[in-house]
């Protein structure tokens, strides 16, 4: 089967996290389209979901925070109610 170049016009972000997904999955962007299309001509509908399991660093870091904070509540304040927090950050505003 003959290649043909194709121009797609990207946001410059997406084109960059797209790279590093793919890259992740052992693809480039190219072969990760190529991928799609043919997936999606073959099952008449966009055919699947590819995703990384793995959270990003600021997810990991507030799953990491809740953990600290159930280990150790002691050390965090806490409040018996939504009003009584937000007096105390009213009052800090």
């Amino acid at each position: 089967m003959a290649k043909i170049a194709t121009t797609l016009s990207l946001d410059a972000d997406v084109k960059k996290e797209a790279q590093e997904l793919f890259s992740d999955f052992g693809l480039d962007l190219s072969t990760a389209v190529g991928l799609f299309l043919r997936q999606s001509v073959r099952e008449q509908r966009i055919p699947f979901e590819v995703k990384r399991d793995i959270p990003n660093a600021e997810t990991l870091a507030a799953l990491q925070e809740v953990k600290e904070m159930e280990a150790h509540p002691e050390r965090y304040k806490g409040y018996s109610s939504f009003s009584e927090m937000m007096k105390e950050v009213m009052a800090d505003a």
